[in-house]
């Protein structure tokens, strides 16, 4: 059978190019290796209890911001069950004894975080100011055209060096915590690390979500599922249990093998996987000595540490925002303490239902780690693991739990099932190698080495995904933009986005 476009993967960048492809005429089939669809938009179920896998949630989905107006022409920012966070603390950062709220819209952002710094107004205001400079510097960010030479300078200035020079290093008279601190509270969401974490990377997520914060009620499954449907509907193919085992030419064309013998034939491919795992596909395929090495030698984010749990009925109250707690005062998640220090943080989340009412049905618990913490057990696989991996990670979670319930007694006795992911999981899960949580780390000493590109040095082959632009979903949406303006000329494609709004 041939098909124009394969797209290797399921996940939001491989959905939102297949979509975006195939309504603009294009005969796509996205090869899936799992039984379900979504990558780490998935959902799955413990007993009665359901979980998200990745995308907890997300930012400027209002009418008229940018995640919504791009979700518009995938049809799902009108179907999508969205639940608004709490608007004086999406985030809630507990430092030191205290607890600080990052709050929705950016004057409501300075006034709950003024009481806390009552001299740093000024600081205050110059960060929201330099977030919307961030913003306006990335033209894709309010699907507009960049320009041939756009230059971002933002990509080459360290976050932390931003942060520490914002206030002067100015400390709560009472508390001695700086500003800065507590504006990098939430940096788990990009693995931020003090020594590469740029600041366009930080700002872009930032803004995003004091735009606006969101969870999906019911789990983010359901974005797969429409951008499935989509798919299907505009004459392409999704399918299910097919293993990528080998990408070949004969000709012009390329050949996708997959592991249950069929062959796939198309003109172009789309990888939604790691960079990495698909120069690892190619067989018989040319590829330039140092395209490979850079690709290759580019370190990826940090892993993590997931505790799911499953609550007794109207036992623990449900939460309308984040917390993120440090038992510390180091900030940083990309550099996670290790061993019997392990951990320093951890970020706890109560999802919603469809149906949410006063009571939480689960909570998510998750502290980034290391991948060598468990490189005794790396040439294991999923559900064939030694006894000594199981007592590790339940030695692990009882380190992580026990740090939780200081801050949470109650949730102790609300417990009623615990599931357990560790970096070996993600792994495996995912794909992506050490089990990263965001892919290729963006560095801002070494912009461009670290900048993944849609197109590759392999004429028909591109990118897609958390590597492209950013994670995130609005990163991801506008990576798979990008992918798609590659193959259909960016202007077309923002020019049928516009159409849809």
């Amino acid at each position: 059978m041939h098909n124009s476009i394969i797209i290797i993967g399921s996940g939001l960048g491989g959905l939102l190019t297949g979509f975006l492809l195939s309504r603009e005429g294009l005969q796509v089939t996205v090869l899936e290796k799992h039984r379900k669809f979504g990558g780490c938009l998935q959902t799955f179920k413990r007993d009665r209890f359901t979980f998200d896998t990745g995308m907890h949630y997300t930012g400027s989905l209002a009418s008229g911001q940018p995640l919504s107006n791009y979700w518009k022409y995938f049809e799902l920012s009108d179907r999508l069950d969205l639940r608004k966070m709490d608007e004086n603390g999406f985030d809630r950062i507990s430092y030191l004894g205290t607890e600080y709220p990052l709050a929705q819209g950016f004057d409501n952002f300075r006034e709950q975080l003024l009481p806390y710094f009552p001299d740093e107004q000024t600081a205050l205001k110059k960060y929201t100011n330099n977030l919307q400079e961030v913003a306006d510097s990335h033209p894709l960010y309010s699907v507009e055209l960049p320009p041939e030479s756009n230059n971002d300078h933002f990509q080459s200035i360290l976050a932390s060096s931003y942060l520490s020079d914002l206030s002067s290093g100015i400390r709560h008279p009472a508390s001695g915590i700086r500003l800065a601190d507590i504006l990098a509270g939430n940096n788990f969401l990009y693995a931020g690390n003090p020594a590469t974490t740029p600041l366009s990377q930080f700002g872009l997520i930032n803004h995003s979500l004091i735009s606006s914060s969101w969870r999906l009620a019911g789990g983010s499954q359901q974005v797969a599922d429409i951008l499935v449907e989509g798919i299907r509907a505009n004459g392409g193919q999704v399918l299910a249990r097919k293993k990528v085992m080998k990408i070949s030419k004969k000709g012009d064309l390329f050949q996708v093998s997959v592991k249950d013998g069929e062959l796939f034939v198309a003109d172009q491919v789309v990888s939604d996987i790691h960079p990495v795992a698909t120069l690892e596909l190619l067989e018989g395929i040319q590829v330039q000595k140092v395209y490979q090495e850079r690709i290759r030698s580019l370190p990826n984010s940090v892993s993590v540490f997931s505790i799911y749990l499953g609550l007794k009925s109207e036992t623990f109250p449900f939460l309308n925002y984040n917390f993120y707690h440090y038992r510390t005062d180091y900030i940083w998640s990309g550099l996670p303490s290790q061993g019997a220090e392990w951990p320093n943080s951890f970020l706890f989340m109560t999802p919603p239902e469809k149906d949410q009412g006063k009571f939480a049905s689960t909570a998510v618990i998750m502290s980034t780690m290391l991948f060598d913490e468990w490189k005794t057990w790396k040439k294991s696989d999923s559900g064939a693991r030694e006894k000594s991996y199981f007592v590790n990670k339940a030695k692990k979670a009882k380190q992580l739990l026990e740090l939780v319930y200081t801050k949470f007694p109650d949730l102790k006795k609300a417990v009623v099932t615990i599931d357990i992911s560790t970096p070996l999981t993600w792994r495996d899960y995912t794909g992506t190698p050490q089990g990263s949580m965001y892919g290729i780390v963006k560095d801002a000493n070494n912009p461009q080495k670290t900048t993944i590109f849609p197109k590759t040095k392999i004429p028909g082959l591109f990118f897609t995904g958390q590597n492209v632009n950013l994670h995130g979903a609005l990163g991801v949406t506008i990576g798979a933009v990008m992918t798609c303006g590659e193959i259909l000329g960016l202007p077309h494609v923002l020019k049928s986005i516009k159409q849809s709004l």
